[in-house]
């Protein structure tokens, strides 16, 4: 598996939160491909398939949910890497749609729309 799907999705990320975010987000948040951890390049990589296979199955008709839709299939996907590659993951890393902030709704429905293709 190539990891350029999964840098797609970082730059997405990286992208969505130096918009969404309110004031500086933290370094790592934003760090480069390179820099982020092995874990979540994997899991970065994951989901960018997961989202592709997704639209390549519903014929390209994914593109015509909504923002919120987009969003929430990237979350729902994220939050089953993180539990893939974390034991112990922190409440707010596997957080519910509605539990999520506006800035990480919006940087994921950007996630989705970025590989959307």
């Amino acid at each position: 598996m190539t990891d350029e799907p999964g840098r797609v999705f970082r730059d997405a990320w990286i992208a969505g939160v130096r918009e969404h975010f309110p004031g500086e987000p933290e370094a790592g948040c934003v760090a480069p491909w390179e820099e982020t951890p092995e874990w979540e390049r994997h899991a970065a990589t994951a989901v960018a398939a997961q989202v592709r296979d997704f639209v390549e199955i519903s014929g390209g008709n994914a593109v015509r949910l909504t923002r919120e839709q987009k969003g929430r299939f990237v979350a729902t996907c994220w939050i089953a890497q993180v539990h893939k590659h974390v034991a112990s993951p922190e409440p707010s890393h596997v957080a519910d749609w509605a539990e999520l902030p506006a800035w990480r709704r919006e940087t994921d429905a950007d996630i989705f729309e970025a590989l959307q293709g």
